[in-house]
């Protein structure tokens, strides 16, 4: 019986292998992985608008004049989590240069386990619920954590998929800061 177990499980392991590598081919193949799927809003000025956690909207339009960060995440994403400490260091140090992060979280659960989460881990920029119409906004995309950063005039300047370490994204930032 064990045996049956093991052979069971070892072939789910490999049909899981075999359709990831599928997936990463067919993202190569057509270029339409999530990395591009993100890169091809560089330069749009994207009109978008949510409603954060306390209930009041946010949108594209009332961050215009200030570098603006907008990450799409979720409390259970183990990346989108390790990046959290970054944003709100930058958050902080910045903010008075006219940096705004936006957290949009995708969590299924609703609002009130993103509320939780932030207040746990001392989230003090504006974080939202990301509805399919907000997403879309974006082009869609399919992993987490996808990211944006507009200019002072609206445009996607920066996005991309994955963590990334808070230096690294910091030298990013700098020079937009530092324009006005």
């Amino acid at each position: 019986m064990k045996n049956l177990f093991g052979i069971c499980g070892a072939a789910l392991l490999v049909g899981a292998a075999v359709s990831f590598v599928a997936v990463k081919r067919s993202y190569a193949a057509d270029g339409a992985g999530p990395e591009a799927t993100a890169a091809a809003q560089q330069g749009k000025v994207i009109d978008w608008q949510a409603t954060d956690l306390s209930g009041k909207p946010v949108s594209s339009k009332d961050l215009r004049g200030k570098v603006v960060v907008v990450d799409f995440w979720a409390t259970w994403c183990g990346p989108c989590v390790s990046e959290i400490p970054g944003y709100v260091s930058l958050q902080k140090k910045y903010a008075d240069k006219g940096l705004q992060v936006v957290g949009l979280s995708v969590d299924q659960a609703g609002p009130d386990v993103v509320k939780k989460f932030v207040a746990a881990h001392k989230m003090d920029y504006t974080v939202g619920m990301a509805s399919d119409e907000v997403q879309q906004a974006f082009g869609g995309f399919e992993a987490i954590p996808t990211t944006f950063v507009f200019d002072r005039e609206g445009k996607v300047v920066y996005s991309k998929v994955g963590a990334m370490p808070e230096a690294a994204f910091e030298s990013v930032l700098k020079p937009l800061l530092e324009k006005k």
